[in-house]
């Protein structure tokens, strides 16, 4: 039997601890829908235009790319249109911005960013039409993949060393990106599913034991399993 867990909203976790934006710490301690919230305010015309829009601004999403990318051209063409959506976010996630900001500024003048976990990226500029430019997606990017990588990290480390005594004959198989697959015998279905669940629950306590920051955000995961990867039904936790 197949047990899946997928860490919840990893990247919009790893954004909003590393910018520390209040506004976000609010919605994700309250379990507040953040894409429905951002749909309506927005005036974008689904959840999953709304969803897609926050990660691909938090990776340096312009104007110019929204309006002239075909999975947003049926929402507007306009710059316009897309730059006063990207204000409103703005104003909505202060601390986001500001640590955009800060990141830009860093990576500009140093060269590098430093994560809280001592990972170091370091970027050098493009020159294009005779001028030094840095690249603002990738200095966007690499911070929150990289806290991602972190965390997920942790969970696997955890989720092996509970398993390894107790369940000698389960499987860890996989791992794609915010997902940790074991392989196990049925009748270990139900522990090793709640197990999955502390495991990300346990990541932030981790953390600060690794590395001496506190993580003062909750990890939450989706755990379902299966006979294989397509059949596969949620654990509900009793």
């Amino acid at each position: 039997m197949l047990i899946q867990g997928d860490a919840s909203a990893l990247e919009w976790r790893c954004a909003a601890f590393l910018s520390q934006d209040q506004k976000a710490f609010d919605e994700i301690w309250n379990d507040v829908d953040q894409h429905t919230d951002n749909q309506n305010r927005f005036g974008l015309p689904s959840r999953l235009i709304a969803k897609t829009f926050v990660f691909r601004l938090i990776y340096g999403g312009s104007a110019f790319s929204y309006a002239h990318d075909p999975n947003f051209t049926e929402v507007s063409k306009s710059e316009k249109f897309w730059q006063k959506v990207i204000d409103e976010f703005y104003v909505k996630y202060q601390g986001l911005h500001r640590w955009h900001v800060k990141l830009m500024q860093e990576a500009t003048t140093t060269s590098k960013v430093q994560l809280p976990t001592g990972r170091i990226y370091e970027y050098e500029p493009e020159y294009k039409n005779g001028q030094r430019v840095y690249p603002r997606t990738t200095i966007l990017n690499y911070p929150v993949q990289g806290l991602g990588a972190d965390l997920m990290t942790i969970a696997r480390v955890s989720l092996f060393n509970r398993m390894k005594d107790k369940y000698d004959d389960a499987k860890l198989v996989n791992t794609v990106h915010d997902s940790i697959i074991i392989d196990c015998k049925d009748e270990h279905v139900e522990s090793l599913s709640e197990l999955m669940l502390q495991v990300f629950e346990d990541v932030p306590k981790n953390f600060e034991k690794l590395f001496g920051v506190e993580f003062n955000l909750p990890m939450k995961a989706e755990v379902q399993f299966g006979p294989n990867w397509k059949d596969m039904e949620i654990y509900e936790r009793a």
